[in-house]
């Protein structure tokens, strides 16, 4: 079933299909990957980012429910179009990032949903047409009174074009994060 919600559009039924039988990019080691280890390097060839901020916001159930239905996607300027909100494994996203008419597509594949007392939370893998070959995990924790926004990610150039300006993909990958973070945070 395609469900939606306000601000999230829906994936057409050939869309869906498409990426839902695509092949991950990410290799499997990628996705089993423990993000908890902080002090786990990154596999050969990739590049480990993770940032995190404590929110003003107190109430997990609240900013977790935003988490799995792609506020922080949203509210970083994407676009987002998926089969599901809320998500769940298995759903598959095409994020915009651009202005206007010109938007990059970015399409990947939720691999697994983080519904914990404590914490909340999803890990998504690259599919094919993604600038980038790599997972990210979006997580929200309650340490004490305190709730905390935790962006992980594992990832190397898709493209060649991206292979080629690495630099550039890596800052922009660092500046999305923050944008990612400040839209909780708010």
């Amino acid at each position: 079933m395609v469900r939606s919600e306000a601000g999230v559009g829906l994936l057409s039924e050939a869309t869906v299909r498409t990426l839902a039988g695509a092949q991950i990019t990410a290799p499997s080691e990628l996705l089993a990957f423990d993000f908890d280890d902080t002090a786990a390097p990154a596999p050969q060839g990739f590049e480990r980012l993770a940032e995190s901020a404590l929110l003003r916001r107190s109430d997990l159930d609240a900013v977790g429910d935003e988490l799995l239905s792609w506020g922080l996607q949203l509210g970083s300027g994407m676009t987002v179009r998926a089969n599901d909100v809320p998500l769940r494994a298995g759903t598959v996203v095409v994020l915009g990032l651009g202005f206007g008419l010109v938007r990059l597509p970015i399409p990947c594949r939720v691999t697994e949903v983080i519904d914990e007392p404590h914490r909340r939370g999803f890990v998504y893998a690259t599919l094919p047409g993604h600038p980038e070959c790599g997972v990210e995990r979006f997580l929200v924790e309650r340490r004490g009174d305190d709730v905390w926004v935790h962006i992980d990610a594992l990832s190397r150039p898709g493209w060649l074009l991206s292979r080629i300006g690495a630099p550039v993909m890596r800052w922009a990958q660092r500046w999305m994060t923050r944008r990612y973070l400040r839209a909780l945070a708010r």
